[in-house]
């Protein structure tokens, strides 16, 4: 039976709920200054990932082919309007929170749901656990959520719960399908999957610091990518 991907979505529901009630109460300046700091953060996580790489040529492949699928599908825009939407409903049974436009808010919601749901750390934790039963790993992502969840739920308000939707869906999945992906994964496959990963926590960092406005979501398609496309750069040109 599954535990992990529950606590996890648990974390992010019980973080966001402190964060949010607790908003009102903080300076404008904490509020500000918490996310940026976290933001920073992932940059520096995201450069580590990086380092692991293995074929450098095949992840900037697959990045850039999933970066175009990703606009061509206009994955930013699509998730945008939902959490628009998600925040219209929270909104109506929930204290809103002020403070923040539909455009910036849409920019930081589109942020933190990549570095919730597509971490390197939830996905293979959440294998991890369909394998071998192990829900180890996403219980340390699960500390790290909770403490993330109040940070940006401080600015972001209620709609930060909602994450735990996604993310349940995609952990469970990965899980069930753990079994039929993990044996075909090999080392260098998972350095440059960590490394793609460790790109988009860059991208996420500078984008909460207002740094750099990174398409984030349209580059999710790469994480798809980055794996087969290791494993023909390992076969055919290495």
């Amino acid at each position: 039976m599954l535990i992990g991907p529950y606590v996890n979505g648990s974390a992010v529901i019980i973080g966001g709920l402190i964060g949010a009630m607790a908003g009102g109460k903080l300076p404008e300046r904490v509020k500000t200054a918490l996310p940026m700091t976290f933001g920073l953060c992932s940059v520096g996580l995201g450069i580590t990932l990086v380092l692991k790489v293995k074929y450098m040529p095949a992840v900037v492949l697959a990045m850039v082919l999933g970066a175009f699928l990703g606009e061509l599908l206009h994955l930013e825009k699509r998730i945008g309007s939902a959490a628009g939407s998600t925040r219209g409903l929270i909104n109506k049974v929930l204290p809103p929170v002020q403070g923040l436009g539909h455009e910036e808010f849409t920019e930081k919601f589109v942020a933190i749901l990549v570095l919730f749901c597509a971490s390197g750390t939830g996905i293979f934790g959440a294998m991890t656990e369909g394998m071998s039963g192990d829900p180890s790993i996403l219980y340390i992502k699960t500390i790290l959520d909770l403490f993330t969840a109040g940070i940006f739920a401080t600015l972001l308000g209620y709609a930060v719960m909602t994450i735990a939707i996604p993310q349940i869906v995609i952990q469970v999945a990965l899980a069930m399908l753990a079994v039929f992906i993990l044996p075909m994964i090999t080392p260098s496959m998972m350095a440059d999957f960590s490394c793609a990963g460790g790109l988009l926590m860059v991208a996420t960092g500078l984008r909460i610091c207002h740094i750099k406005l990174f398409p984030v979501a349209n580059m999710l398609p790469g994480l798809v990518l980055v794996m087969p496309f290791s494993h023909l750069w390992a076969t055919l040109v290495a």
